[in-house]
């Protein structure tokens, strides 16, 4: 209700003019918007999960939406010491992309190249070195391909009941199950991907034809070098894709993170993504201790002089959001809008 209530209106905002107003305006002037995606569908991942993926034609027509709108889409870096210098141009926009995995190389980044406008990619670097799928999201993307079937829980844990997959509740409960067994067991990262090769079969899906299209992979050394050599600015996203509370662990994923980025690329890495959007005060001086520049978060809203360095918010796009919703954060105009409640840093899981 509350969706369909904030397109309603802000299509009479358009046409009354408010828009364009807002977008010309001396508040906007003052305020970045950061982009985030995470998935460009080579298939059917939209369909499983619209709020991460988005399927290749729908970012073909926000990237004609920039443009229509006359949006300045600058590098990060530049992004960010322009907004902190009251420095930043007319609907001042950045695009970054959160993971790294394969289908930006594929999907996202010839489109991004044929509209000539720069992006950042936040890259968690060891499923770049280990070029397997991600298990996390290839056991949910399993899961939810599987859904019609009957799954016995027993044969893949060795404990449980059969259980139905009909919705997202019911595959999440067994996904934790899962991921609780591998913690549970130290499984490694071969073992976890025998569990993943398991699974499939067990849920009748064709996994190898998953494994030639690449899905749930991340872009390998070869590619991510090919990006940076192309103008693509590879960033930070911790090596493991976790953020321990423990300070020398948290240090140690930056570390690992930034010494195979600088392997990759030649680059040092100084700009910071929170995965999951999950973080916690304490990171700050630890991020400020690593020499990180800027974190973003998965917060929504604008960007203004008067953000934390270390806690910018970004909109996070995907299929979810309507073109009369993206067009409204490039004006401004859903700034003002009502939100869903935001989980605040103490409440979030690290």
């Amino acid at each position: 209700m509350l969706k369909k209530l904030k397109q309603a209106t802000l299509k009479c905002l358009k046409t009354a003019g408010v828009s364009t107003l807002v977008q010309n305006s001396r508040w906007r002037r003052k305020r970045l918007l950061i982009l985030a995606y995470h998935g460009i569908s080579f298939k059917d991942e939209h369909l499983w999960n619209p709020t991460q993926y988005m399927p290749p034609e729908v970012l073909l027509t926000r990237l004609k939406q920039l443009e229509k709108n006359r949006c300045n889409v600058l590098p990060l870096e530049e992004a960010i010491k322009r907004l902190y210098a009251n420095d930043l141009p007319d609907r001042a926009v950045a695009i970054t992309f959160d993971d790294g995995t394969a289908d930006f190389y594929q999907k996202a980044f010839p489109l991004l190249k044929e509209f000539d406008v720069p992006s950042t990619l936040y890259l968690t670097t060891f499923y770049s070195q280990y070029n397997r799928p991600v298990f996390d999201l290839m056991c949910s993307y399993l899961l939810w391909k599987g859904r019609s079937e009957t799954f016995d829980m027993k044969a893949i844990t060795g404990d449980g009941v059969k259980m139905k997959l009909p919705n997202w509740n019911a595959q999440e409960t067994a996904r934790l199950a899962i991921r609780a067994f591998a913690r549970e067991q130290k499984l490694s990262a071969e073992e976890k991907d025998h569990l993943l090769v398991n699974l499939a079969r067990h849920l009748k899906v064709d996994y190898d034809a998953l494994l030639d299209q690449r899905i749930m992979h991340n872009v390998t050394p070869a590619e991510v070098n090919q990006l940076a050599v192309s103008g693509v600015d590879i960033q930070l996203h911790t090596h493991r894709h976790r953020t321990p509370k423990d300070r020398q662990l948290f240090l140690r994923e930056i570390e690992d993170n930034r010494t195979s980025i600088r392997e990759m690329t030649g680059t040092n890495g100084s700009h910071f993504c929170y995965p999951s959007g999950a973080y916690d005060l304490a990171f700050l001086p630890w991020l400020e201790e690593s020499g990180v520049v800027s974190a973003t978060t998965c917060n929504t809203g604008f960007a203004s002089v008067a953000s934390n360095r270390l806690l910018l918010p970004r909109v996070l796009d995907a299929s979810g959001l309507s073109s009369v919703e993206f067009e409204g954060w490039l004006t401004g105009v859903s700034a003002a809008l009502p939100r869903r409640h935001q989980l605040k840093p103490k409440e979030r899981a690290a």
